[in-house]
């Protein structure tokens, strides 16, 4: 991907469509960030992916990260990559000045990040997770912990991962076996093993400040009894810690990200937060993670898209409709289509995730209360939507992207094939997409009885919807209280049709996007064919989700009077 290409685009959903300046200026915190500036932060990050991240693309994928008796070799370039990336203050741009950080908005941060991805997914896997890492150390770890390793992390000198999973349990965590025993100093000894760890070993960073989920000795069973240990590769006396990379994943993409297996052998670690309160702090950086992932899925497509439609530019085969010669591919329908279909996500998933990231901040840095509980209340029921329905069209659309290159797009030559394969492991981490659905209408949406979704339908900002987008709002909201009655007698019914309920969800969230793209555009014709796009091939699925909701939900009421019969 080519970030300079997608700059012109991406300013214009920030300043005219989100009027984020004006957004972010009324928080203290960014008051002195003007648009100007932003921009040039903008135009430098552009630069830099285009310059010293985007050409590793292809020897990450070729090359590979090497194992090598418990030492990993990432591929040429990637070191000498990140070690500028991080001295040029790239990692801190939205973590506090007073850690070390620049102190900017989280959007910036997040667009940077999305650039990074699209350029090259393998090696921005390795500082994906810094500032989750940051706000989990920042808001849980004891002052000692934090002068040792908080402005480390948040300047992404020293590298992190998130050691979750278990080759036992999966995304179970309450199946979690590693132990951590404290110790007379205050320290505890880490034993176990943790599989899937992105970044665990590996040769960017001298020190690598691993975040583990273990248990203390007397801890309760299940999710509850899981604490949260800060476990360093290298200690303080500069020493190496009891950690071991027993091997690397051979993986069906990623090939310039080092997927470890890891083992605690009675290291050396500290409790972050309160005991067997881990999930909560871990969740700080999992949260995190999850909008950045969704975004992994835009900038993903975004590559795909514009490799796709600068090979329709130049391809020709056969004859469009109408021509008398043989036609460029772009002009043939069917591949204007495509093209268009991907631009629709492409640009409303950037609304849906700069919005998120603006509001991020307003939860945090505003000082009313109900600016901050609507924020809240976005944050918490966007997220899973965003990181479900972005990485599942990353993946899709890129693999449609892919069918624009005909034969040509199933060889290494084009580099299609690649952002297929990479991008297909971003509905699987940081929780499923199945997870997220799960996440979103349990645990969200029929926790009050879908009132905190009403209420975000009801209050979204802008410009007013068409009647159709109206529609669309009331038949969800609709959906949503029945499917609330009958869950109380079909508790099963919930997880049944999660996955749908989450695709409405987002088609609805698209079309909103869309309405403040176009009030502000004006019917300029950069945006006027891929809002033909959404209304004709993306938005009736909304219908056929809804239908199938409705059929599922009516089954339910229906198998009431046979329940009670044999009860």
């Amino acid at each position: 991907m080519q970030a300079q290409q997608a700059l012109t685009d991406i300013q214009f959903l920030l300043t005219e469509v989100l009027q984020a300046p004006a957004q972010w200026q009324a928080l203290a915190p960014f008051a002195d960030t003007d648009g100007e500036l932003a921009a040039q932060v903008l135009d430098e990050a552009a630069k830099f992916v285009d310059n010293a991240v985007a050409p590793l693309q292809r020897v990450g994928d070729e090359v590979g990260c090497r194992f090598d008796a418990g030492a990993v070799i990432t591929p040429p370039g990637f070191r000498d990559a990140y070690q500028a990336f991080w001295q040029g203050g790239w990692p801190a741009l939205a973590c506090a000045p007073e850690d070390g950080g620049q102190g900017l908005p989280a959007v910036l941060e997040c667009v940077l990040f999305e650039w990074l991805a699209g350029a090259n997914h393998g090696w921005t896997m390795a500082p994906g997770l810094l500032h989750g890492a940051y706000e989990c150390i920042k808001h849980h770890a004891s002052d000692d912990l934090k002068a040792q390793y908080l402005e480390k992390v948040a300047t992404g000198e020293w590298l992190a991962t998130m050691c979750l999973t278990e080759a036992h349990a999966g995304s179970d965590l309450g199946q979690v076996r590693t132990r951590g025993v404290p110790q007379p100093d205050g320290s505890a000894r880490v034993n176990g093993s943790k599989i899937f760890i992105s970044g665990g070993e590996h040769d960017l960073t001298d020190n690598i400040v691993h975040l583990v989920l273990a248990r203390l000795p007397d801890a309760p069973a299940g999710p509850k009894g899981l604490s949260l240990f800060l476990v360093p590769k290298i200690l303080q006396d500069g020493t190496r810690n009891a950690v071991v990379c027993e091997r690397i994943e051979e993986k069906m993409g990623l090939h310039g990200s080092p997927t470890c297996v890891m083992r605690f052998d009675d290291a050396t670690g500290w409790l972050v937060g309160e005991p067997n309160k881990g999930l909560a702090a871990m969740f700080v950086m999992m949260n995190a993670a999850r909008l950045h992932v969704g975004l992994q899925g835009i900038g993903l497509l975004e590559a795909a898209w514009q490799k796709a439609s600068a090979y329709a530019a130049e391809r020709r085969q056969m004859r469009a409709p109408g021509a008398k010669d043989t036609s460029l591919i772009q002009d043939h329908p069917a591949i204007r289509r495509t093209l268009q279909t991907q631009r629709a996500w492409i640009d409303g998933g950037r609304v849906l995730a700069y919005h998120t990231a603006l509001q991020l901040d307003v939860a945090k840095h505003s000082t009313d209360a109900g600016e901050r509980a609507a924020a809240q209340r976005w944050c918490a029921l966007v997220t899973p939507v965003l990181k479900a329905a972005l990485t599942t069209e990353g993946f899709q659309g890129a693999s449609a992207c892919l069918q624009v290159f005909g034969g040509h797009g199933y060889v290494r030559e084009w580099g299609i094939e690649q952002i297929v394969r990479d991008v297909r492991v971003a509905m699987i981490y940081e929780g499923t997409n199945e997870i997220q659905a799960i996440d979103l209408l349990v645990r969200k949406v029929l926790a009050d009885g879908g009132q905190s979704l009403a209420t975000l339908l009801t209050t979204l900002p802008g410009a007013a919807p068409s009647s159709a987008a109206s529609a669309r709002r009331h038949a969800l909201v609709e959906i949503t209280q029945t499917l609330a009655i009958a869950a109380q007698s079909d508790p099963e019914l919930p997880y049944w049709v999660a996955d749908d309920y989450l695709r409405a969800v987002a088609l609805v969230l698209l079309d909103w996007a869309w309405g403040q793209i176009s009030a502000a555009s004006q019917e300029e014709p950069r945006w006027t064919a891929p809002a033909q796009a959404l209304t004709q091939w993306v938005l009736p699925e909304f219908d056929m989700r809804a239908a199938i909701l409705r059929q599922r939900i009516a089954q339910a009421f229906e198998s009431l009077p046979k329940k009670a019969a044999t009860a």
